[in-house]
């Protein structure tokens, strides 16, 4: 079985309507999170700019938490603007519902498939793994991967998810040898 691997190349942008300038797109940029003590209890927010103006905006990760009740490598990463904690935080789907936006994923992923197929191996069997919650259709990704025209892949390939929905899960996908 041959791997492919779906790899976010930098943080999606975010679909969110400036105040400023009516935008619908805003940038985490390299990231910076604003942590404000109020006794014993935290605010946090995740920064993000609009792409169109720079204005600044603030998403609430944590609101009013008690201090007790964060792990000390997440405090760690809050103050030091960790980039794994900031991808963790954008991709988090709770953190989009509360704070109403969406993620476009446009030009933010690349597939990685292995240099060579093999001519012999037929029936072809690929597993496609996705580190991050990419959505993407397979039928898409895998006329891309094959070269082959989404009407070809339609005719010849045997997926295990619904081709033409978007998923954003690991899936299977078996090419049969040509006609």
């Amino acid at each position: 079985m041959l791997p492919w691997i779906v790899r976010r190349t930098r943080l999606p942008l975010l679909s969110l309507r400036c105040p400023g300038c009516r935008s619908e797109s805003a940038t985490a940029g390299e990231g910076r999170f604003r942590v404000n003590a109020n006794g014993k209890l935290l605010d946090v927010w995740l920064l993000v700019r609009c792409a169109s103006c720079d204005r600044t905006r603030k998403l609430t990760v944590h609101e009013r938490a008690p201090v007790a009740s964060f792990a000390a490598a997440d405090l760690r990463g809050y103050r030091a603007n960790d980039p794994d904690l900031v991808a963790s935080t954008l991709l988090d789907p709770l953190l989009a519902r509360r704070n109403r936006f969406t993620l476009d994923w446009t030009g933010a992923w690349r597939l990685h498939t292995p240099p060579e197929r093999p001519d012999e191996a037929w029936p072809l069997r690929v597993r496609v793994a996705l580190e991050d919650p990419v959505p993407v259709r397979p039928e898409r990704l895998i006329a891309r991967g094959l070269g082959l025209s989404r009407n070809e892949v339609r005719r010849r390939v045997k997926c295990d998810v619904p081709p033409r929905r978007p998923t954003s899960t690991g899936f299977t996908f078996t090419v049969p040898a040509g006609d």
